[in-house]
């Protein structure tokens, strides 16, 4: 075992009753991903070796969520008496001599700042910002460039609030000094809980080192109302932004351009206005994303042109020059190399070929009230305006569908199919019609 290991302690049981929401704070989505999965993605990349969750006991979507994203100790918090306690609670089941503390609800923290928590010689180190407004937050009290003492603002005098120099939350301890030091926190304070801040006050006066490592303010912020997840919804879209800005994806308005966390596009793709990205979203080079347009769980190929006003679903993979048009739905569906969808059209439970044509108006009847059912449309293939195409069905290669026919039976390559009812049109109609009135 490495001098280095440690154990991540994610503190996660609150309530989050200032979100006014059933889900669970943390919980809460940034950018396609929950507050949760950054703190557990940081504490991961900052090198911790095991990584304590503590949760409250109705809390079973905060565990069953952190168990979808890697290896997990769970830690229950039967009574929330503060973070003092819930570290308590934690202790039984860390395994390295390194302990680091953070909250599940500070998603911009970075595993560089964690990582220089975790690395620190001092028996305790604390995190500290200065914010330009510093608000409620704790402040961190100083001697010799060391930390000795941090006060709650509900606990600070007028002198103390004056201070610029915030606790940031985040916390590195020795696992001997910080099982020596919880059991002496007293809980008599003015929100009657016991503090893990107060481990820093006890050190001090113990001769213990202590050390602080300074974040900025963006790394530090917490989220504890839905405004603040707005404000941190705007803090990390315009990072995304900058970042693929930076890799080579041209945005014509990157204010209005939604990105997921982990959004992947190439070089030289366009992005126009108001596009929104979801979760699972690949683009490749060359290609346009119009605006209005709505991706979600779909892979872009090459030089392919999407929208304006397009919406693509999940499981949808739209190969190299395809071109999907304007008010075009699709979902769960293939599209071939070259292959046309241009407009008002909805194809669902599809695998097209290359170069298919589907007119305006194409619908794919992929359900029958209880089944998916598939449709394939081979290479191509020629699918006339406002056609139903009636699933489970096969088009064959270069056969041509005429324009407003509906079809639930399979054809045959290099065919004509069209399903129209005879014309009967009634003479001098109009005339007739206005005699009588």
């Amino acid at each position: 075992m490495s001098d280095s290991d440690f154990t991540a302690i994610i503190l996660a049981a609150g309530k989050g009753t200032r979100m006014h929401s059933a889900t669970p704070k943390v919980l809460h989505t940034l950018a396609g991903r929950a507050m949760l999965g950054y703190v557990l993605a940081a504490a991961q990349e900052a090198g911790a070796k095991q990584i304590c969750l503590v949760t409250a006991p109705n809390q079973n979507s905060v565990r069953d969520y952190a168990d979808t994203q890697m290896d997990i100790t769970h830690c229950l918090q039967k009574k929330q008496n503060g973070t003092g306690d819930a570290v308590a609670v934690a202790m039984a089941q860390c395994n390295h001599e390194r302990v680091v503390v953070l909250f599940g609800d500070t998603p911009m923290l970075g595993a560089d700042v964690l990582r220089n928590l975790a690395n620190t010689k001092a028996d305790v180190a604390v995190m500290g910002f200065e914010p330009d407004d510093p608000a409620q937050y704790g402040r961190i009290i100083m001697k010799d460039n060391n930390p000795t003492k941090i006060i709650e603002y509900k606990d600070a005098d007028e002198i103390t609030r004056a201070i610029p120099l915030c606790n940031g939350g985040a916390m590195s301890v020795r696992r001997d000094v910080l099982q020596d030091l919880l059991p002496q926190l007293q809980n008599d304070n003015a929100q009657g809980e016991y503090y893990l801040p107060d481990i820093v006050g006890l050190a001090h006066t113990k001769n213990h080192t202590t050390t602080l490592v300074m974040a900025s303010p963006q790394n530090a912020q917490g989220v504890d109302s839905r405004a603040g997840l707005a404000a941190a919804e705007a803090l990390i879209q315009k990072g995304l932004r900058r970042k693929h800005l930076l890799a080579g994806v041209g945005m014509q308005d990157p204010t209005s351009v939604f990105l997921s966390y982990d959004t992947r596009i190439a070089p030289d793709v366009f992005l126009e206005p108001n596009i929104q990205i979801n979760t699972g979203v690949s683009i490749g080079a060359g290609s346009v994303i119009k605006s209005f347009s709505h991706l979600e769980g779909v892979v872009i190929g090459a030089n392919v042109q999407v929208g304006p006003f397009a919406r693509l679903r999940p499981d949808t993979n739209i190969k190299d020059n395809a071109r999907i048009g304007n008010f075009v739905e699709i979902k769960k569906a293939d599209i071939g190399v070259g292959s046309k969808v241009s407009h008002l059209s909805y194809i669902g439970d599809a695998r097209l070929g290359s170069d298919v044509n589907i007119g305006a108006g194409v619908i794919t009847c992929n359900y029958d009230g209880e089944t998916k059912h598939l449709t394939q449309i081979e290479d191509g293939a020629f699918v006339g305006s406002n056609s139903s195409l009636i699933a489970p069905i096969t088009i064959g290669a270069k056969s041509y569908i005429g324009s407003g026919s509906s079809l639930s039976k399979n054809v045959a390559a290099r065919s004509l199919a069209l399903t129209r009812a005879p014309l009967r049109e009634i003479k001098n109609y109009t005339k007739n019609k206005k005699a009588k009135k």
